[in-house]
């Protein structure tokens, strides 16, 4: 994809966008609450150490920031601490024209608003010479939302995911009366894109970045759901660390909320909201609306373990106890078609 196809700015160069909110979309409201007390390698523990005072530059030499690449996945592994890793991250995404509805540096957690791509938005002759009076007309009809993970590694360094979710703005029935906001498949190039230019940011030349992104990788193992005594586990025929990293990547892309992580004991700590009980409101209202207890978000604890030459993948009650109801067997499928 080339960055030309890539505008989520105004006309004001790396001024930030006053992003819209389509309609039916409000955001979830967020609870840090719920995190697991001590623990050397939780998610947490990015907030505990002391943030080091440096510019958001790029770095001097570029032989510690590299692509890897998992099937679909891919992420770049940085040589650096997550300290100084943070800010520049956090800029990134405000230069790209983006505003943040999380940002917390104690998750290594980055979510951006909903935007629209204006690049998508064909220039006939009358946008071209009209452009800037009736840009407000012209809507692309899709919207897009990127979450970035920043992960410490056992080397000292970080990780970092970036994920996208998508969607479009299609008409209610046949009568073309009306629109709501549907889904869309996540897209694959878009991530390339964003991972790319923040290679470039992180110090990469730009002809280094992109044959890195185009590398092939090998096929990903297949996931399968399972039982065992009473409860339905996920099985991935990976090592744990594989494991982990692809369940933790597939969380971002279904959107669900993550409170807090601790890998050390395989454990995500997330908020999910089941949009399969109410059928009467929008996808969109149903999973990101803060509503009653009857059909708010409900805690949850994904655990991740070792299982000989896999890594099995269940699901626990916020007082962690298995579950094993409808809802954690939607969970489970959720994860399962993303890892696919």
């Amino acid at each position: 994809m080339d960055g030309d196809k890539v505008n989520y700015k105004t006309e004001g160069g790396t001024k930030v966008v006053a992003l819209d909110i389509p309609p039916d979309l409000t955001q979830l409201t967020r609870d840090t609450r719920y995190a697991v007390p001590g623990g050397p390698v939780t998610a947490s523990s990015m907030g505990n150490r002391p943030v080091a005072s440096v510019a958001a530059t790029a770095a001097k030499q570029v032989n510690d920031v590299r692509i890897e690449r998992d099937g679909k996945q891919r992420w770049l592994v940085v040589n650096r601490p997550a300290e100084l890793v943070w800010p520049i991250v956090q800029g990134f995404w405000k230069e790209n024209g983006f505003e943040y509805v999380i940002e917390q540096q104690q998750l290594g957690l980055l979510e951006t608003e909903w935007a629209e791509n204006r690049a998508k938005i064909p220039q006939d002759f009358i946008r071209r010479t009209l452009g800037k009076v009736l840009d407000g007309l012209y809507s692309s009809g899709e919207r897009d939302k990127f979450r970035t993970r920043i992960e410490r590694n056992s080397t000292g360094g970080v990780d970092i995911f970036v994920t996208h979710r998508g969607m479009s703005e299609e008409y209610r029935d046949q009568t073309k009366s009306s629109t709501i906001w549907t889904p869309r498949p996540n897209d694959p190039e878009l991530e390339a894109e964003f991972l790319s230019r923040l290679m470039i940011k992180l110090g990469v030349s730009a002809e280094q970045a992109k044959p890195a992104l185009l590398a092939q990788a090998a096929p990903v193992s297949k996931t399968a759901l399972i039982t065992k005594g009473d409860a339905t586990l996920l099985n991935i025929p990976d090592s744990f660390d594989v494991a982990w990293r692809r369940v933790g990547v597939a969380l971002d892309r279904t959107g669900f909320t993550v409170e807090d992580r601790d890998r050390a004991q395989g454990l995500y700590f997330v908020r999910y909201v089941d949009t399969a009980a109410k059928e009467e409101k929008g996808f969109f209202s149903k999973l990101f609306t803060a509503s009653s207890a009857e059909t708010g978000p409900v805690k949850y604890r994904l655990v991740v373990r070792n299982a000989g030459s896999a890594t099995e993948v269940g699901v626990q009650n916020a007082a962690g106890q298995v579950e094993n109801s409808p809802v954690s067997q939607r969970i489970l499928k959720l994860l399962a078609d993303d890892l696919r």
